[in-house]
């Protein structure tokens, strides 16, 4: 074959760092040699996290196979592949994949994915407008806690107001559902909610909404965490809000962030967020308003015992410990998937028990109890339900870091060292063990 002039090859790396795809390479043993700055963004990984590490360690495919790993397996191309998962960052991620077998002289030496990030597209195809058929109230948010009841009252105004509303919170505190309650809330009733899943991949959705804003009807628009467009993008959406009808449309958007950092990074425009800014309301994180915890919990089994007959009606004194101790990052969304994994997994139990609480939230809430986990756990024995082979070697890999990092006193240097690898290694696997 002839040699590639190396000349050339400033040129191939600027083409993959700024290709509009994901590009993400794999030698024959899955550890990455190529990761590109689109693909970075749309799998919510730092580069420095990615290395020479495996496919398997970086991802947590639920329902759908790696298609890296298939090709790998089979030597044959995958073309047009839908694929969701929970990238690092905990975000629901949907790509449409190409990739390719990669051979030298009929050797197999690894295999190449080109992705295409259509998550908002995604988004928008099945929900661009909800119809109020199942309409979401203040009186169904729990807000037992005094920063909450602030919520509600202020959200409330704005919608008697109809001025535009900026939300500002976290992932997982709720914003979309605060959006809708405005959204019910109104008077004479908005009779769709359309919502604007922002991306800074999609400008197709923000050219399409020019036309969707452009109707005479009542319409409330809800723009889902303005801050993760581009800055054009941003300034195109604040152009056609401005020439938008607005008498009988109730704006509202959500960012994830303060806005006055977002604005001093460029990642917010300044015209935007005043646009917005009539009424700014600040929904706090779950681990300051912890009073709404139980609240939530009791909430959610009752409504999980009318839908499916659940038994589950309570928790016990040790959970409820662990659930008030707990920093919940996910906020209550977090909380919410973990209440509907463990309900899945519930048969005849009417309380939540320690020992129904999946391995990972024991580990992550493992500074909270002394002994969270057992060496016991691991052992198999007759009549034990085994676990698939992936979850049993990252659960005793959890098990076993956590020890040596108390053994040691928390020091990672120490830790590195005892267990032979690179403090750099040690510190990505324990930042995986609190994801």
């Amino acid at each position: 074959m002839k040699n590639i002039d190396d000349s050339l090859f400033p040129f191939y790396e600027f083409a993959v760092r700024r290709a509009a795809v994901g590009i993400h390479a794999v030698d024959n043993n899955g550890r990455t040699v190529i990761y590109n700055e689109k693909m970075k963004e749309i799998e919510g990984l730092a580069l420095e996290d990615v290395g020479d590490r495996s496919i398997l360690e970086l991802f947590n495919f639920d329902q759908e196979e790696s298609t890296l790993l298939k090709v790998l397996q089979s030597g044959k191309e995958q073309l047009n592949v839908k694929q969701t998962y929970w990238n690092r960052k905990g975000t629901e991620i949907t790509s449409i994949n190409d990739t390719y077998p990669i051979f030298n002289q009929q050797t197999l030496i690894g295999a190449v994915e080109l992705a295409r990030d259509v998550t908002a597209l995604e988004k928008f195809v099945l929900q661009p407008f909800r119809k109020s058929s199942d309409p979401v109230t203040f009186n169904q948010i729990i807000a037992s806690s005094p920063p909450m009841k602030v919520v509600i009252a202020t959200a409330k105004k704005a919608a008697k107001a109809k001025l535009p509303v900026l939300l500002i919170g976290e992932t997982g505190t709720g914003k979309d559902l605060i959006a809708e309650s405005i959204h019910n809330e109104l008077s004479p009733s908005s009779t769709v909610l359309y919502t604007l899943f922002c991306h800074s991949s999609d400008p197709i959705l923000i050219g399409r909404l020019d036309k969707d804003l452009n109707v005479e009807d009542p319409l409330t628009l809800f723009c889902e965490r303005i801050d993760l467009l581009s800055i054009p993008l941003q300034q195109k959406l604040l152009s056609i809000l401005l020439k938008s009808p607005n008498s009988n449309k109730q704006f509202i958007a959500s960012i994830g962030d303060d806005p006055v950092e977002l604005i001093a990074s460029g990642t917010l425009l300044k015209d935007l967020y005043y646009f917005f800014a009539s009424f700014t309301i600040r929904i706090p994180p779950l681990r300051k308003r912890k009073e709404d915890i139980l609240p939530f919990i009791s909430a959610y089994l009752e409504r999980r015992n009318e839908r499916y007959g659940s038994t589950l009606k309570d928790i016990t004194p040790e959970v409820e410990h662990l659930f008030l101790g707990y920093e919940w990052p996910g906020n209550t969304r977090e909380l919410e998937f973990l209440l509907d994994e463990i309900s899945s997994l519930a048969m005849t139990e009417t309380a939540i028990t320690y020992d129904l609480l999946p391995f990972h939230f024991r580990m992550k809430s493992a500074e909270i109890t002394d002994e969270p986990t057992q060496a016991a756990d691991f052992i198999v024995q007759p009549g034990k339900e085994l676990l698939p082979l992936e979850q049993f070697l990252r659960e005793a890999e959890a098990y076993y870091l956590q020890k040596a990092m108390k053994l040691n006193d928390k020091n990672v240097t120490k830790t590195a060292n005892a267990l032979g690898m690179s403090r750099q290694n040690l510190q990505y696997r324990l930042r995986k063990l609190k994801k």
